[in-house]
C-alpha cells in the first residue's frame, strides 16, 4: 500500500502532553506513536468529553486488531460518521485531532462543512442522486471522496461537474452490493469490474481508489460480504494490472469494524460508537 495514498497523522495526545511538548498531532488514521498509559487516558477523558474519549477507544481497538493481524495501523483510515450530529460534537472530535469525517446526506453536509475548519477531509458515504452532485461538489470544496458510486450515470455526472468547476480529480470508491439486499444501493458483484473500467477509462476527472460495501444489519453474513468484496478487488486488480495495495477496501462500521480490519479493510466508517445513537427528527 502506498504510504502517500493512505497517509494519515497521529492522534493528538492529552492536553497536558500537548502543552509540554508544544506539538499538535492529527488522528485521521488509527496511529498512535506510543501506547498511552491508563493515567494518560484518564486525563484525556477528563478534558476531551465523551465523543473524543470514544474516538480514542476506537483508535486503540483498531490498533490492537491491526497488530494482532500483522498489519500496520496506518493502513487503516478511520472515517468518523457524523450524520444527524451537531457541529459542536464534531468540533469536539476535531479538537481531539481527528480530520476525517463522513456524512450520508448532501443537505446536512453542505450545511455543516462551512461551519468547520477547511482541513477536514469529508467523505460522502450515502446514496447520491444526480441532481445533488453539483450542490455537493460546489458546496464542499474540501470533499475528499465519494464512496458510493454505484452506476455509470452517477459516475458521469460526478466527472462532468468536477470538470466544470475545475477541481482536482475527485477520489471515488465503487459501491458493491455484496449482501444481495434489494434495499441496498451498489452494483452487483458481477458488474463491479465493468463499472470500474468505465470510471478509469471514461471519467478523467475521477480517481478510482477502491471498493466499498455495507454488510448485513444483523452481521450474520458479514464475513461472506467482506470476502465477496475482497474477491471483487482481486478481479479488478487482475484486470487493471495493478496490485491489491492500489485498491482500497471500505468495509466495516460500528458493529463490525474490528472484523473488517482483520479481513483487510483499509477504510472503516464508524458513527454511533463515537458519537452515540443517531438522533433523527420526529417532524
Amino acid at each position: 500500500m502506498s504510504p502517500n495514498k493512505f497517509e494519515m497523522n497521529n492522534l493528538e495526545k492529552s492536553v497536558d502532553e500537548e502543552t509540554t511538548k508544544g506539538e499538535k498531532k492529527d488522528s485521521s488514521s488509527a496511529v498512535l506513536e506510543t501506547e498511552p498509559s491508563d493515567s494518560g487516558m484518564a486525563a484525556a477523558s477528563a478534558t476531551d468529553g465523551v465523543a473524543a474519549t470514544a474516538l480514542r477507544s476506537v483508535i486503540q481497538r483498531i490498533e490492537h486488531v491491526a497488530e494482532r493481524c500483522g498489519r500496520r495501523s496506518d493502513q487503516v483510515r478511520l472515517v468518523a460518521v457524523s450524520k444527524t450530529k451537531p457541529v459542536s460534537l464534531l468540533k469536539q472530535v476535531y479538537d481531539a485531532g481527528h480530520r476525517c469525517f463522513g456524512e450520508n446526506y448532501v443537505k446536512e453536509l453542505i450545511e455543516k462543512a462551512p461551519q468547520l475548519p477547511d482541513d477536514i477531509e469529508w467523505h460522502f458515504i450515502g446514496n447520491l442522486q444526480s441532481n445533488k452532485v453539483k450542490p455537493l461538489l460546489t458546496g464542499v470544496p474540501n470533499l475528499a471522496m465519494v464512496e458510493t458510486v454505484d452506476d455509470e450515470k452517477i459516475a458521469n455526472q460526478l466527472d462532468r461537474v468536477a470538470a466544470n468547476i475545475g477541481r482536482k480529480p475527485l477520489k471515488v470508491f465503487i459501491q458493491v452490493n455484496t449482501s444481495g439486499e434489494e434495499t441496498k444501493s451498489g452494483v452487483e458483484p458481477d458488474g463491479c469490474l465493468e463499472l470500474v473500467k468505465h470510471v478509469t477509462s471514461n471519467c478523467p476527472n475521477l480517481e478510482f481508489c477502491g471498493l466499498m460495501t455495507i454488510g448485513m444489519p444483523d452481521y450474520t453474513s458479514t464475513p461472506e460480504n467482506f470476502k465477496t468484496l475482497a474477491k471483487c478487488r482481486s478481479e479488478v486488480c487482475e484486470a487493471l494490472g495493478i496490485s491489491e495495495d492500489q485498491c482500497e477496501l471500505s468495509m466495516g462500521m460500528s458493529g463490525d469494524f474490528e472484523l473488517a480490519v482483520e479481513m483487510g479493510s483499509t477504510n472503516v466508517r464508524v458513527g454511533s460508537t463515537i458519537f452515540g445513537a443517531r438522533e433523527y427528527s420526529t417532524k
